[in-house]
């Protein structure tokens, strides 16, 4: 067993606070937004929808654990993604999401 799988090792709360941060769907949406390069805030809000207020709440928590990073750019601010590994971690879990929907779907009767 390696160093971060050990119950008791301090990497287990690290990894527990990335589920934490990773539990709230607007931050989801945040880091989605992300995916395709720097934003500014304005620009979250736009695509995501939400309060401006909101996307910078979410963007601190994101910030906080090293997910998310800050550019400063004149009088823009810039956020991007600072843990790539976190979409290959997302791609996992969509695609567990993606076939249990298919399996429930498949003890469905069909409707034809």
């Amino acid at each position: 067993m390696s160093d971060l799988t050990r119950p008791g090792n301090e990497s287990m709360e690290l990894i527990a606070q990335y589920f934490r941060v990773l539990s709230d769907p607007q931050r989801l949406r945040i880091l989605h937004c992300l995916q395709s390069g720097e934003r500014t805030v304005s620009e979250i809000t736009a695509a995501t929808g939400a309060s401006q207020s909101n996307v910078s709440k979410h963007l601190g928590v994101l910030r906080t654990n090293g997910l998310v990073g800050r550019r400063q750019d004149g009088n823009r601010a810039y956020f991007g993604i600072q843990a790539p590994f976190i979409f290959e971690l997302c791609d996992i879990v969509c695609n567990g999401a993606r076939e249990r929907l298919e399996r429930e779907r498949a003890l469905l009767p069909d409707e034809s």
